[in-house]
């Protein structure tokens, strides 16, 4: 077996093994927290849809042992807007554990700004932009409105994914993405790798392919287009673009392949990977995510330098498997 074998086919194959190894939770400080923002649903049908797509993500919320919070669904002295301001400012406290926001509802688009209509005064793409600047943990948004295409664009850094459930702004027709998402997250049959969690990717493409097929079904053209972006570069990707977890294109300007920072989130995590050593996961991530980022380099470097770096990092993964042994002893 290859070096390059091992890279893509051995080293997940070992840590879905060597997981089961560990002991101990997640440290309270470690908790991920959901916030899931309601907006103004308009009529009566879309408002008990909404209602049921946040009691999904509440669920998986509580079956993840996150902590959850709700935002537009019972009356406020407040404005929604403000409630959020101020959930955004509680969590930019916190560098540990990742931080999930979730918009449900209808957005707007008037060719220059992007909308999430909320009860009371809106929020602006730019505007969440600037709230979730003091935010250092990591950071997961979902828009699961129409005319959402624009806050990848808005939002997109490092630390973060954004998923919309449109491609652009001018897609304005009520967006189901957030149906399927909201079943996707929290449904084991959509873990693609079969690792025993559904991550964010495995979630995103399946509530893609569950949202192309509704259309599909009906004989009718599909009005929304879902993106995620990990990478920082401003620019989703479809789910069209990949052959299951792997994109097989990118944009000429990414320095990375979206998705693989999102295979690594998952709101709720196997019992292996919740007793893995908050800091051993970290070290995990880093190091898959700079091996994907050499294999991307594999036709640059000479061979020597490619299975040397190669056997490098795979080094550093079995120095992590052989704390995850010692701490069962």
């Amino acid at each position: 077996m290859g070096l390059e074998t091992i890279a893509g086919v051995a080293v997940n194959s070992m840590l879905t093994v060597l997981l089961t190894l560990t002991a101990g939770g997640v440290p309270s400080d470690e908790r991920t927290s959901v916030v899931v923002v309601v907006g103004a649903g308009g009529t009566q049908q879309y408002a008990k849809q909404f209602q049921e797509w946040s009691e999904r993500f509440r669920a998986a919320a509580k079956q993840g042992g996150a902590r959850f919070a709700i935002i537009g669904t019972t009356p406020a002295e407040r404005t929604d807007r403000d409630l959020l301001r101020e959930a955004i400012q509680e969590n930019a406290k916190s560098a540990q554990g990742d931080f999930w926001l979730v918009f449900i509802g209808h957005g707007t688009f008037d060719g220059r700004t992007a909308k999430m209509n909320l009860r009371g005064p809106d929020i602006t793409a730019a505007e969440c932009r600037d709230w979730l600047a003091g935010i250092t943990r990591p950071t997961i948004v979902v828009n699961c409105a129409s005319s959402s295409g624009p806050f990848i664009n808005a939002l997109s850094a490092k630390g973060r994914v954004i998923v919309t459930a449109t491609k652009s702004g001018s897609e304005q027709n009520f967006a189901r993405f957030g149906d399927a998402f909201s079943r996707a997250i929290g449904d084991v049959t959509a873990d693609l790798d079969k690792d025993g969690q559904t991550s964010l990717l495995e979630a995103y493409l399946s509530a893609s392919q569950q949202t192309e097929s509704y259309y599909k079904q009906r004989g009718q053209l599909a009005t929304e287009h879902a993106l995620i972006d990990d990478n920082g570069d401003g620019f989703g990707t479809p789910a069209s673009w990949y052959q299951g977890l792997h994109a097989t294109k990118k944009p000429k300007t990414a320095a990375a392949t979206d998705g693989r920072r999102a295979h690594q989130i998952h709101l709720i995590a196997s019992e292996s990977e919740r007793k893995m050593p908050p800091e051993l996961r970290q070290q995990r991530d880093a190091l898959e995510l700079e091996l994907f980022a050499l294999r991307d380099q594999k036709s640059e470097l000479a061979a020597d330098e490619y299975d040397q770096q190669l056997e490098t990092l795979l080094l550093k993964l079995a120095e992590i498997y052989d704390q995850l042994e010692t701490s069962k002893q």
